[in-house]
């Protein structure tokens, strides 16, 4: 691989070039007309203007991503994550172009991009899976499973995923009001209408475990994390490991996720993503077919290069390590920061007119931004993340008061004040938290969050 092309944005396209850089790989960067100027767009070996700000003329123009990749000369595309890395027939067209693929096959990443299928694939390999249905072809069939399964339910799309493609319902009447809204949504978003129900599990543990698979059958697994912090089903602070589950379930979620990830003949960065009860039973979420956002907390912990290994991969080489050399070495916390209002988590675009992230030992952040950038409405609005490592928990969450104290974000509203509170809040100091976490907080973090 000597030159590749990054089919995405920001934050995450200037973490790909950084392990480009230090392996001699070009780099290509793909912008929309409004990110001309964007520090990922500058810092690329080349770039290529592929349309108009409107994600779908852009980041999301397959076609114009692959044109690009052929008349700059590059062998291969990483699509970072969101936008077009769990598109399968992006991938097909990456690889009938002659291209490599930073990623699983098009067949996995179909199969496991929609969740009815995973939902039986990892049935048939005998991991755990909430009770549910195989889709509902109308509202009629839907309140006919719920009222089986029992209320409450959660209507999902089966193409798409995050608190866009779900809802949680507890009567028959949300049901028949929220059914036609939630399809012509999945149908917006994903491009596809279907609907199937799950039992809610409510007040669950979200945990996720972190793989990677050749393409010469080893599968091992990279440590767990924690992502229980989350508004509106999206999550907002992640740490490697999980804080408080049992040993013995620690164990077992590794074991089911690389079962899971072998089931499927996957290959490349995966995530396997679980619901713990109260009880610590775990049920298969979702596989996201892709690097997470909160990879990083996972390079802190494992010293490991994620980006690295994909690369590695999607060249054909066997994986560099074992099951054995996987070290845990302290605690790592990543916060997302978006601009947003940060009591109503609505974007909040405009100008960035100072960006100076703390330097201190320990501390990382990736950023999108700088000083004298640019918030647009048109994309996702998390322009960075800090991640804070240290040799325990208790170190983190000091560290993590201190830095974020110093980090300054002006010119546009933004979210850091949220994790003050958190960081204040006894159930994630003690780390005896879950979903409803900030649900819990909701008077506490309203109070003073003005900024």
């Amino acid at each position: 691989m000597q030159k590749l092309l990054i089919a995405n944005r920001g934050e995450i396209a200037r973490r790909i070039m950084k392990t480009c850089r230090e392996r001699g790989i070009r780099t290509v960067a793909v912008h929309s007309d409004v990110d001309a100027d964007l520090p990922f767009v500058l810092e690329a070996d080349e770039s290529v203007r592929i349309g108009p700000p409107s994600v779908a003329q852009s980041y999301l123009n397959a076609e114009a991503i692959v044109d690009a990749a052929i008349k700059t000369g590059a062998d291969a595309i990483h699509p970072g994550y969101g936008l077009l890395s769990e598109n399968a027939d992006f991938a097909r067209r990456v690889r009938d172009a002659g291209l490599l693929f930073v990623g699983p096959s098009a067949d996995v990443i179909a199969a496991m991009g929609d969740k009815v299928t995973a939902r039986r694939k990892m049935d048939e390999a005998g991991i755990p899976i909430v009770l549910g249905t195989e889709g509902v072809q109308d509202v009629g069939e839907a309140v006919q499973e719920a009222n089986r399964m029992g209320y409450p339910v959660m209507l999902k799309a089966s193409a798409g995923g995050g608190g866009i493609g779900m809802q949680i319902l507890d009567s028959e009447e949300a049901l028949v009001q929220a059914f036609p809204t939630l399809q012509g949504r999945a149908q917006a978003y994903f491009g596809n209408e279907s609907l199937f129900l799950e039992k809610f599990i409510a007040h669950p543990r979200h945990v996720e475990v972190q793989v990677m698979a050749d393409q010469h059958g080893n599968v091992i697994h990279l440590l767990e994390r924690e992502c229980s912090v989350q508004r509106r089903n999206q999550k907002v602070v992640e740490e490697c490991p999980s804080p408080s589950i049992r040993q013995k379930t620690r164990v077992a979620l590794w074991k089911a996720a690389v079962q899971a990830a072998r089931a499927v003949g996957y290959s490349g960065a995966g995530t396997i993503e679980f619901l713990v009860d109260s009880e610590e039973r775990f049920y298969f979420l979702e596989m996201n077919t892709r690097l997470q956002v909160e990879h990083p907390v996972t390079e802190m912990v494992t010293g490991l290069d994620l980006v690295g290994l994909q690369l590695e991969i999607a060249m054909g080489h066997k994986l560099p390590l074992s099951q054995r050399d996987v070290r845990k070495v302290g605690h790592a916390i990543e916060y997302r920061i978006y601009a947003e209002d940060p009591l109503r988590f609505l974007p909040s675009p405009g100008k960035v007119t100072s960006f100076v992230p703390p330097l201190m030992e320990g501390v990382r952040v990736d950023a999108g931004v700088e000083t004298g950038s640019q918030v647009t409405p048109f994309y996702d609005p998390m322009i960075a993340k800090c991640i804070i490592h240290g040799k325990d928990r208790q170190e983190v969450l000091k560290r993590s008061k201190e830095a974020l104290s110093v980090f300054q974000i002006e010119g546009i509203k933004h979210n850091l004040p949220l994790f003050t509170r958190v960081l204040d809040y006894p159930d994630f100091v003690d780390g005896n938290y879950n979903t409803s976490l900030l649900t819990k907080m909701n008077d506490h973090v309203g109070k003073g969050m003005e900024k």
